[in-house]
């Protein structure tokens, strides 16, 4: 589904991403670890073009086939097929129902009765529905930090999008919300490609089926999860997850 080959990014004179080659198949669940400033964020980012203007990219990445670098590709279309989250809870300043259909209504749709359709089928898909389901027209920013993040993944669901990134998603949020936004992440494993950053070893053991270790710009290693934790390669994979640094 997603295939990366020889992918360097600059900021100016500040090369963040060293040349990474990367595949993912439909279906996978991959965490993505490593250290601040290992190039992670970066990397989600450019799968679905979130830093075009700032940043200088060279290399591949393909998205069935699909040079997504390409000039003439519809960075809208792209951003619905590969959909994100990110750090910090991102609701819009408008109702719980308005966050789930604004790009719905952006893009043309009117049909009140399917609309309602799509809000609940999203809010249940983030585990939030039985939590908002008589506020609907209530501000989202009246959610807790927890449900504002449940609230972010069902608007990204709403679209129907085929892979999900997440940025630290539960970097912001106290244990409680964390759980949840994790019993969450399980419920959407069996429909979605997902591909997450992560600082936490445990979550990213719970959630994963794969693991990538990045290192100063460089995807160091790459395996099943179980095989990163247990009997990594690499001597620098083995002290970052036994937490010799980071």
């Amino acid at each position: 589904m997603i295939k990366v080959t020889g992918l360097k990014k600059h900021f100016g004179d500040l090369e963040v991403l060293k040349g990474i080659d990367q595949h993912i198949k439909p279906g996978e669940k991959v965490v993505i670890i490593g250290p601040s400033g290992s190039g992670k964020s970066t990397f989600l980012r450019s799968l679905n073009r979130m830093n075009d203007r700032v940043a200088t990219v060279n290399g591949k990445i393909w998205f069935h086939g699909l040079d997504v670098n390409k000039p003439n590709i519809n960075v809208y279309e792209l951003r619905k097929n590969i959909g994100m989250v990110f750090q910090r809870p991102n609701p819009f300043p408008k109702s719980i129902r308005e966050n789930i259909v604004y790009a719905l209504k952006a893009d043309g749709h009117k049909d009140r009765a399917e609309l309602d359709r799509v809000v609940e089928e999203s809010l249940r898909a983030a585990a939030l529905w039985d939590e908002v389901k008589d506020k609907l027209d209530k501000s989202a920013l009246a959610l807790s930090g927890g449900q504002q993040q449940r609230l972010c993944i069902a608007r990204a669901l709403a679209v129907k999008p085929e892979i999900l990134l997440l940025d630290e998603p539960a970097s912001a949020l106290d244990p409680v919300s964390t759980s949840k936004l994790e019993d969450t992440l399980k419920q959407l494993r069996s429909k979605y490609t997902m591909i997450m950053v992560t600082h936490n070893m445990q979550q990213a053991s719970r959630i994963s089926d794969y693991t990538a270790f990045f290192h100063l710009g460089h995807a160091i290693e790459y395996n099943s999860t179980a095989e990163i934790f247990t009997n990594p390669k690499g001597k620098i994979t083995e002290n970052y997850i036994q937490g010799s640094f980071g």
